[in-house]
Parts: C-alpha cells; structure tokens; sequence
C-alpha cells in the first residue's frame, strides 16, 4: 500500500510540474489580453447559466481569514481558465505569498520559500499546515456568485433575484454586496464561514476573456 501511494504522489507532483508550467503561462497571457463584458444574467436562470459556462475569467483583491484566535489579512488573485486555477494569496501570517494551482487532477501548494506540495485534502491540508483554509474547491462558483453545481446547495435570495446565501460542503456563504463589473452585477464581499474557519473576500476587481 504504501508503494501504491508512493507512485501515485510521484505520477501527481509529476502532473502538477507541467501543470504549473502551464498556469504561469496562462496567468502571464491573461493580464495581457483586453476584459470583455459579460451577457445578460438579471435573472437567476441566466445568471446560473452563463456564470456556470463561463471558462476564462480572473479576480484581484483582498482576503481575511480568521481561524480561533489566529488571523491574517492579506491580497488575494485568483485566475480560471477552464478547469485549471492559478491563486496566490499574499502575506499570510507575515510569511508572504502562497501560490496555490491546480486542476481535476492535481492541486499543487508552493509557499514562501518555493517549496511544492502536491495538496491531497486541499481544505484540510492547508489547516493542518498554517491554521487556516480557504473552499479551493467550491470558491471559483461562489465567487461568481452562483452554487458549485457539483453539489447539493441550501439558497436564498435578495428582492433582485440574486444570490444572498449559500450552504454547502458545511460552509454557509454569505454575499453582502455586489457591484456592477463587467456589464453585470457581481459579488463585491462576501463571506465562507465553516466550524473552524471565517473568511472574508472583498473583490476589487473582475476580468472575463474570450476564449
């Protein structure tokens, strides 16, 4: 068993190599492209069908995380493009920036000293490591202000028909403001609290591509 494992770590952090090659790139050819508007989505049905095809996107701006009696503030940049993610959030407990990427296959973890860690349990990983965690899983969803549609997902909406509240994975996710980005009207806070964790997203700033 433990060999199994063994090769299935090594064909993983093999897989994430290439593939933080790739993210790198896909970041670098990002922020050089012009943003477009994005389609109508003033009603849930088309909110929850555009937001959810959408494959080549970005966010820049700032994170809270509160976990017991520790906390960090820090810059927060998340790319997407299709299903590979390319984040990295910044000044962690004064430990500067960690780059976390990944795909369906392989999340890989590099911290501050460039150190790679191919994540098995993201979530739990990253708690046990430093304390905190973030939803990589479900955030590229809830960001845009729709349910990971993968799962089962408790809702509430305000009187425009956008999403208030969300519940999944035992996170209960709250979007207390939106802005107009893009041509449309997207999350500007919000907050992913679990039993062990609370943090906080403010976005500053949206990009969407055309691919």
């Amino acid at each position: 068993m433990h060999a199994t494992l063994t090769r299935t770590r090594k064909r993983q952090f093999s897989n994430a190599v290439g593939l933080g090659l790739a993210l790198l790139v896909i970041s670098a050819c990002a922020a050089s492209r012009p943003s477009v508007d994005l389609p109508d989505i003033s009603s849930w049905e088309q909110r929850q069908a555009v937001l959810s095809s959408i494959v080549d996107w970005e966010f820049k701006g700032r994170i809270a995380v509160k976990a017991g009696d520790e906390g960090f503030n820090g810059k927060f940049n998340w790319t997407q493009t299709g299903n590979n993610f390319f984040a990295t959030v910044g000044g962690p407990l004064g430990i500067g920036t960690v780059r976390i990427e990944g795909d369906d296959d392989a999340i890989v973890l590099t911290d501050e000293d460039g150190v790679e860690t191919v994540l098995i349990d993201p979530e739990a990983e990253l708690f046990y490591r430093y304390g905190w965690t973030i939803p990589v899983a479900s955030l590229r969803y809830w960001a845009l202000g729709i349910p990971d549609p993968s799962l089962p997902a408790e809702t509430a909406f305000d009187e425009d028909g956008r999403l208030l509240l969300i519940e999944q994975r035992q996170w209960q996710v709250e979007i207390s403001r939106y802005r107009e980005a893009a041509g449309q009207q997207l999350p500007r806070s919000l907050t992913a609290s679990n039993p062990d964790t609370r943090v906080r997203m403010v976005i500053d700033r949206w990009n969407f591509f055309e691919r």
